[in-house]
């Protein structure tokens, strides 16, 4: 089977550059699966689960959003964060939705509001990868 090249970067560095056999990443209109002869096209994704095809496995991470460009057998994601299942501290993630859930129930203006419920989305997409890695394994 034909592989595509994953390259997925953070304003922090390279976080993989490998062969795998598909990806599957949230964008803002829905989730999409790249597969080997995929359409070009370069669309944002949303805070989320990204998960990686090999062969007879899978590999999950999280990400806070971002853009996906799909170009050949190249489907780079621009992320602004994105971090491996493994690395995620399930009770830190829950703090955290805890505080942007208080954040957005105080919020004073509709700024302060929207930067809360970005929080909450970002926190929420960690919790759920983490609890999905913990029943996995």
């Amino acid at each position: 089977m034909a592989e595509l090249t994953l390259e997925l970067v953070t304003p922090e560095g390279t976080v993989l550059s490998e062969e795998v056999e598909g990806v599957s990443l949230p964008t803002t209109t829905g989730e999409i699966t790249v597969l080997p002869g995929h359409e070009p096209l370069v669309v944002p994704i949303k805070p989320g689960e990204i998960r990686i095809h090999k062969k007879g496995a899978r590999e999950y991470l999280v990400t806070s959003g971002g853009w996906v460009e799909v170009t050949g057998a190249i489907v780079r994601v621009l992320a602004d964060t994105a971090e491996h299942a493994e690395s995620i501290d399930e009770s830190r993630a829950q703090e955290a939705v805890k505080r942007a859930q208080k954040l957005k129930t105080e919020a004073a203006d509709d700024v302060a509001f929207a930067d809360a419920a970005a929080a909450l989305e970002r926190a929420l997409a960690r919790v759920r990868v983490a609890t999905k890695r913990r029943r996995r394994a």
